[in-house]
């Protein structure tokens, strides 16, 4: 056997769904065996093993035991000449496979191979290639020098970023979201260190590949999709301690005792540093915008009150100095706290927020001047001059900073976003079903062919003029249907329109969720249709009281209703039966409830199709009226379809 594939999967179902597909396609010219090692997921991950990938080799865990000893429990079941570690939140071309196994065949020397990756909007992951994370590496990375200096040999080897990474390089650390490694290579240097339970792992494999007398490579002659930041969070304070802790056991098992511990001075530094700060950057981010409200609240009162001074007194000094130092900043604290209690500096930013902040402390302002002595009773009109102020100028400026796309002062306005999908007319159209479905605010700006034999009113041209499209028709985003266009084209397509501002999705083969990733720096856009509402806990319990009531309201009725009736008989036992449990008055569309493996529920005496009596359905509606009945559940249409088929209680 080629190659065996190991992926360790962790809550990220739809994303594991998407890197099987690609996987099976990329096997198909080698010979290979894929695991999942499922570390006690909850997302739903071995229903979907179990339903649409029934050949792969499903290692299911009753707990989290790590990435490390994950990946051992599959290396050592493994009949693969090789072994490829890979994330679940991947995507690899069709002849990736091909290639690396070439390379590795014609590079007896090489003990392990990464490969290029692009993150999901086609920007290149700089970790696709590192250098060894000795102390002075690690402390150019930790405090910001290898960013600064990404050209030098000297600052910039954690990333290796002076080298093309366009070429082919040996290296010293692969990255863990795609390695693949000799199974001899296991033999020789051991499997993975199970003391890294995240983070670390792949680093301390790779120096011990190293050491064992092996290369590592860094090969782009293929190129995958990583969204980064699918299995784990990257970002956090947390991350950055474990991470960084991880270096910590690496350094203490790999370098010598004085060097090890300046090391571990090192990092521990980081930790603090970045936690430092990351509090600070907390405090500013919440705190900013109300200082930059106050400023301007007080300069308002400072440039209108001599101004209210002459036209009122005729005088230039009318107030004491008292007025600005003391009771001006006062009128600002009931103005922030009205905005802050409105919800005005939460984010998305809201202009009605912010403005009825400043109505409620208005109000409270002028309660407050009411119940004061009168010696701190200044002039309402000046309190009225000031919420004008107040009024125009913060709404003005957070309207100035969504307009220069200033982040925190983006509007919450729900921009409709202009999808175009890439595929054959059938596939695009369920997409753009499943799009509907999610009620995502979008807008459809048509269709694009794969080739020249796609046509149609809905198609705007050919895959090859993608870059025209998107200009022209100013689309903000590219759904791309799996199942009619190679991954290897996907990617080649990210890559050329990189330096664009469009988000990318994929939608997989059979799937009811479509995938994307806007940066690294985010998690997965995730368009998902939601089958499981009336498997919810709460909609089951609304369920079965709907039905009690139901039926006893029904046997209080019953001395009229049973005249009504065909099979009076039925009538009676149906009414038992719901209030038994064994059966609910409302229930699937029989005989096609099975084709869309739909949450199970108690089979029915009336279904949705009764909502709409005067109607003729095929098979395809009836389908789809008892999927939307399972992804929208809601206790009024049970009513509804009671109230119009109560003739038919007696089935």
């Amino acid at each position: 056997m080629d190659i065996s594939i190991v992926i360790v999967n962790y809550n990220v179902k739809h994303f594991l769904e998407q890197c099987l597909h690609s996987v099976e396609k990329a096997l198909q010219k080698v010979q290979g065996e894929v695991f999942v090692v499922d570390n006690n997921s909850v997302d739903g991950s071995a229903q979907l093993i179990s339903e649409k990938f029934p050949h792969v080799i499903f290692i299911q865990n009753t707990e989290n035991i790590g990435f490390s000893r994950a990946n051992n429990q599959a290396i050592q079941q493994a009949k693969g000449k090789y072994i490829l570690l890979l994330n679940p939140d991947t995507v690899v071309e069709e002849d990736t496979f091909e290639k690396v196994l070439s390379f590795m065949e014609a590079h007896p020397d090489a003990g392990g191979l990464g490969v290029k990756m692009i993150d999901g909007k086609g920007l290149f992951l700089p970790e696709s290639k590192r250098g060894l994370p000795t102390p002075w590496v690690a402390f150019y990375k930790m405090f910001g020098l290898s960013k600064l200096f990404p050209k030098s040999r000297k600052f910039g080897k954690y990333h290796l970023s002076y080298l093309n990474p366009d070429e082919v390089h040996e290296i010293d650390a692969l990255a863990g979201a795609f390695m693949l490694l000799r199974k001899s290579v296991f033999d020789k240097v051991g499997l993975l260190d199970e003391t890294f339970f995240m983070y670390g792992e792949d680093i301390d494999l790779s120096y011990r590949i190293q050491k064992g007398g092996y290369k590592n490579y860094y090969f782009p002659e293929t190129t995958i999709i990583h969204y980064k930041g699918e299995s784990t969070k990257k970002g956090s304070l947390n991350y950055v301690k474990v991470f960084y802790k991880a270096m910590i056991i690496f350094a203490r098992k790999h370098f010598s005792g004085s060097k090890a511990s300046v090391f571990a001075l090192l990092i521990h530094l980081a930790i603090y540093f970045r936690a430092l700060l990351s509090a600070s950057k907390r405090v500013l981010q919440k705190l900013y915008i109300p200082v930059i409200d106050a400023l301007l609240v007080f300069t308002g009162f400072w440039l209108i009150t001599p101004f209210w001074e002459q036209f009122r007194f005729h005088l230039s000094d009318y107030y004491p100095p008292e007025f600005m130092q003391f009771v001006v900043p006062v009128y600002g604290l009931f103005f922030l706290f009205g905005i802050r209690f409105s919800g005005g500096y939460k984010k998305p930013a809201s202009l009605y927020k912010v403005g009825r902040g400043i109505i409620w402390g208005l109000i409270a302002l002028l309660l407050a001047y009411s119940l004061v002595d009168e010696q701190y009773r200044f002039s309402r009109a000046l309190i009225l001059l000031g919420t004008a102020w107040a009024t125009i100028i913060l709404t003005g400026y957070r309207l100035l900073g969504h307009w220069l796309k200033l982040g925190d002062f983006a509007l919450n306005t729900q921009r409709t976003r202009k999808i175009a999908i890439v595929g054959h007319s059938k596939e695009a159209r369920r997409v753009q079903q499943i799009l509907e479905e999610t009620r995502i605010r979008s807008q459809m700006a048509g269709f694009i062919a794969i080739n020249s034999s796609d046509k149609g009113p809905n198609y705007m041209g050919e895959l090859s003029q993608l870059e025209e499209i998107i200009r022209i028709n100013r689309i903000d985003e590219i759904i791309f249907c799996a199942e009619n266009i190679s991954s290897a084209e996907i990617i080649k397509a990210m890559l050329d329109l990189s330096r664009l501002d469009i988000d990318y999705k994929i939608a997989p083969p059979e799937s009811a969720s479509i995938i994307g990733s806007n940066s690294i720096h985010t998690a997965g856009d995730l368009y998902v249709v939601n089958l499981n509402a009336i498997s919810k806990t709460g909609n089951k319990r609304k369920k079965r009281l709907f039905d009690i009531f139901a039926a006893l309201l029904i046997f209080c009725l019953s001395p009229i209703l049973i005249w009504f009736t065909t099979n009076k008989g039925n009538f009676i036992k149906n009414s038992c039966r719901v209030i038994a449990g064994n059966k609910s008055w409302i229930g699937y569309i029989p005989d096609v409830s099975a084709e869309n493996k739909l949450p199970t529920i108690k089979e029915g005496v009336l279904h949705p199709a009764d909502r709409f009596p005067e109607l003729k359905w095929d098979k395809e509606k009836l389908i789809q009226l008892n999927r939307s009945y399972a992804k929208d559940y809601n206790l009024l249409s049970d009513i509804e379809i009671l109230l119009k088929g109560w003739k038919h209680l007696d089935r």
